[in-house]
């Protein structure tokens, strides 16, 4: 046992001294942990910011004044006022998202109690920004015309209002839920990424004989890739969890670290078995890459961290079950937004054990036959 132990520790330094010399992955791991978290957080797609937006005003009133000067940033550029005939090439050439076609006579109509329509051009090549800035417009425009017939901006639920109380995130802030689900993502990509590019690199280097003449075991040679893998993974984690997350962008994580650290190495357990499987299926990285594309999207787009788990169709559910991420998107989000404890986690906690050790289970049979066909 003792000797086991001996093996695999001095293997899995090896690996990382193999990491360490290989440049380009250690520079993906630096990147994913850094610069990409970063950049999730602060440009978070559903979210409106900066939108340019021009406005035809063909009424040239106070009311139409008063509207263009309603909008502005960060959710608008300060609109440009243009003429009918710039409306259209400004759209076909992407200077405007949106453009608002104010027509003549909208101040009297409006007085006069009759109701004028206002065109809003949507350029819905830009999805996020159209869906979400048509909606912003349309209550702009709306709370405009409202105060300037009555004089005062009154309550648009009369009767009535709603005590509002938003938890685990009150100011709505979408770089605290970006930046850490691109955490989770990320830590699912590179330990598959990592722990497949360590087996494919002994084949390519043709060193995987130098293993098998070796007094040590597959099982052994296999658990120090995982092991060695998850440790950087972890440790980077870490890292950016720190110093990127709490650091520059000021995420506050309401539970524990150290718990969810735990439930990240169990969740890299699952994930680097799997890598390894996957390696063991392919020739050489470009098609490892390949199957990744096949492999990664799902795990990422079903797990939970896009869209609710519960809105999912019961057959989809169904199969996400299975799938490590699933469950560790769900620790996750229990730990790093509402602060669960072990009380609360340790059912997804245990889901990852089983899955981690049947995926390692598979993982080695895989492996010992692609050794055993080198050897």
């Amino acid at each position: 046992m003792f000797h086991s132990i001996v093996n695999i520790t001095r293997l899995g330094i090896k690996e990382l001294w193999s990491l360490w010399r290989d440049r380009m992955m250690l520079f993906l791991t630096i990147y994913i942990f850094s610069l990409a978290i970063y950049v999730a957080g602060t440009a978070m797609p559903e979210t409106i910011h900066q939108a340019p937006i021009a406005i035809v005003d063909e009424d040239r009133s106070a009311l139409s004044s008063r509207i263009a000067q309603a909008f502005y940033p960060p959710q608008f550029i300060p609109p440009k006022i243009i003429n009918l005939s710039e409306q259209d090439p400004g759209l076909d050439a992407g200077d405007y998202t949106f453009t608002l076609d104010i027509p003549p006579n909208f101040q009297r109509d409006v007085l006069a109690g009759r109701s004028p329509a206002i065109q809003v051009n949507v350029d819905a090549t830009r999805m996020s920004q159209a869906f979400i800035g048509s909606g912003y417009i349309h209550q702009i425009v709306l709370s405009e015309v409202h105060e300037f017939v009555s004089h005062q901006r009154e309550s648009m639920i009369p009767g009535g209002d709603l005590a509002v109380r938003i938890r685990f995130n009150p100011s709505l802030n979408p770089s605290w839920f970006g930046s850490l689900m691109e955490l989770v993502n990320h830590l699912t990509m590179l330990a598959i990424i990592l722990t497949g590019a360590a087996v494919i690199r002994e084949r390519e280097h043709g060193t995987v004989e130098h293993l098998l003449v070796m007094p040590v075991s597959l099982t052994e040679i296999m658990l120090s890739k995982v092991w060695s893998m998850s440790a950087a993974v972890v440790f980077a984690l870490w890292l950016s969890l720190t110093f990127v997350v709490q650091g520059l962008l000021h995420v506050p994580v309401e539970g524990s670290i150290g718990l969810f650290l735990i439930g990240s190495t169990l969740h890299l357990f699952a994930t680097s078995s799997l890598g390894i499987f996957m390696a063991t299926t392919v020739r050489n990285m470009p098609q490892f890459g390949m199957l990744m594309i096949l492999i990664l999207m799902p795990l990422q787009m079903l797990s939970g961290g896009m869209t609710p788990f519960e809105s999912m169709p019961f057959a989809v559910r169904l199969l996400m079950s299975l799938s490590p991420t699933t469950h560790y998107t769900e620790l996750s989000q229990a730990i790093l937004f509402r602060g669960a404890g072990w009380e609360t986690v340790w059912i997804p906690f245990l889901k990852l054990i089983l899955i981690g050790l049947v995926l390692f289970f598979f993982s080695l049979i895989r492996f010992r036959k692609s050794m055993m066909r080198l050897a």
